[in-house]
């Protein structure tokens, strides 16, 4: 969890390992396989994750049957159907791990809890929240200010991470366009 612990120091300073192993306590550590689903759509979304190794990535169904992909997360990164677990209701989205992952997760019940137990934990996932609402602000910014090619050059550059850990299929769905327009893109560059 050495993630983790680096992740609570960096927005909160150091805590003794005493601290930690209390935090830690509220989570359960799991380890997912590629491609397996841990929220369903439709379904209680009672959990939010963490992402000490690997990836995930949260989607939605179009009603063509397409998959839409909205989000990932990487190392660090936290994801869950916001709405649906500050609600204690059903969730609109997936979450699928993309490539074999260790995740903490922990449940709204939990999560409460902790808060409680630990107010420097609220300082924590304010400071988290509020970066995760920033960049999606900024997405929604790009996804009207850019071409389509602009949009994939920016992320790519922005984000070469992405680019390298996740397939283009789904690299396409989350910047909005056909794996085969990516690849259009792509070609051009190097032409």
């Amino acid at each position: 969890m050495n993630n983790f612990k680096r992740h609570l120091g960096k927005f909160i300073g150091q805590l003794s390992e005493e601290e930690i192993e209390t935090i830690l306590s509220y989570f359960e550590i799991i380890t997912v396989k590629k491609k397996e689903v841990l929220q369903e759509a439709d379904m209680l979304c009672d959990k939010l994750f963490f992402v000490e190794q690997g990836c995930l990535r949260s989607y939605y169904m179009k009603a063509n049957g397409v998959e839409q992909t909205i989000d990932f997360a990487i190392e660090n990164w936290w994801l869950t159907d916001n709405m649906a677990f500050e609600h204690k209701s059903n969730s609109g989205f997936y979450i699928q791990s993309v490539e074999k992952s260790l995740v903490l997760t922990i449940t709204k019940d939990n999560f409460s809890a902790l808060l409680v137990s630990h107010p420097i934990m609220e300082k924590y996932y304010r400071q988290v929240f509020q970066r995760a609402y920033a960049a999606a602000q900024y997405r929604l910014k790009y996804l009207y200010e850019f071409s389509r090619e602009e949009l994939y050059f920016h992320f790519e550059e922005r984000f070469p991470e992405f680019i390298q850990r996740i397939p283009q299929y789904l690299m396409a769905s989350y910047l909005g366009f056909s794996p085969e327009y990516l690849s259009e893109i792509k070609k051009k560059r190097f032409s």
